[in-house]
């Protein structure tokens, strides 16, 4: 285990969008997810195989943007040794660590990355009653990870190793772009978080576990023959290992559904630097449409005015 790692793992991802009700429809309809809760233009979204309350959050408002990030703490003392910590380097808080009331309820506080996100560590949050998913059933499982777009992918990945603890697992990097993605880890798990390098701060794309192959690719043709546009896959990432397909969600967020994520040895693993230039790096399978500057673009976002230009820490 890393040295200081108080996070366990990631918790849910929120999002503000002007069309609230279409957005709403697709995750609660066509993406597979289950609306837990509803009150007046925010409702809360979890995943059947998930004990967690909610995994992706939705607000109505005027202008689209990350809301937030959420990731777990093991217990109270940790989230007020975190936030302590955070505290004296000189991280900007937005709230003490207290009572939350969204869904389970639990103890947390909040927080601006370098970047200027705003990033949530709770505890206590109540389980959901969840389930396994059965064979076909084409579902998320749970949340996987999130991407964000940083134009300082460096930076940021420093800060988020200095700060919570994330550890570097793998690197993308091309001849001409130098560093393209860098793999977070905050567990065994591959990645929970990853970095790339955009034009701007924003999201990148938001992940979904499914139970298998062949539950990812049912999921990824109900997506289709609904009318979703695919932007990249089905296919397999050699970082990871994982499979992909990529969809835009009504608002042009990039979301994934994935599967068999690699987990890892952390005492004996040594991050490898991959060449994004290389189609099999991207693909395994060779399934997927080329990764091109055209399909970077898609996931580039739009400019998230939620974020702001974070003071150097």
């Amino acid at each position: 285990m890393s040295h200081g790692r108080l996070l366990t793992h990631l918790r849910h991802v929120d999002l503000a969008v002007p069309d609230y009700g279409k957005q709403l429809d697709f995750y609660a309809g066509v993406w597979g997810l289950t609306k837990v809760t509803e009150d007046s233009g925010i409702s809360f979204l979890a995943a059947e195989g998930s004990p967690e309350q909610y995994i992706v959050r939705l607000r109505e408002a005027d202008e689209k943007r990350l809301d937030l990030v959420s990731y777990g703490a093991a217990n109270r003392t940790d989230v007020d040794t975190l936030a302590e910590r955070l505290l004296a380097e000189g991280v900007r808080l937005i709230s003490r660590p207290g009572r939350i009331d969204t869904p389970g309820g639990g103890y947390g506080f909040r927080f601006f990355d370098v970047d200027g996100r705003t990033v949530e560590v709770s505890a206590d949050v109540e389980a959901r009653r969840h389930r396994r998913i059965e064979e076909k059933e084409a579902i998320p499982v749970r949340l996987s990870h999130v991407v964000l777009n940083s134009p300082d992918p460096g930076r940021t990945k420093a800060w988020y190793e200095q700060h919570l603890g994330f550890a570097l697992t793998d690197t993308l990097s091309s001849p001409h772009a130098g560093d393209i993605i860098h793999f977070l880890r905050i567990s065994s798990q591959h990645h929970s978080m990853a970095l790339a390098k955009g034009p701007h701060t924003s999201l990148h794309h938001v992940s979904f576990e499914m139970r298998g192959l062949d539950e990812c690719m049912r999921g990824s043709g109900r997506v289709l023959r609904a009318g979703f546009r695919r932007i990249w896959g089905p296919g397999r990432h050699l970082a990871g290992d994982n499979a992909f397909t990529y969809f835009l969600d009504p608002h042009g967020n990039t979301v994934e559904y994935t599967t068999e994520l690699e987990e890892l040895d952390e005492d004996t693993w040594h991050p490898h630097v991959y060449d994004f230039s290389q189609p099999e790096v991207t693909d395994q399978w060779g399934t997927a449409n080329p990764m091109n500057e055209l399909v970077a673009r898609e996931s580039f976002n739009d400019v998230d005015r939620g974020c702001f230009v974070a003071p150097p820490v």
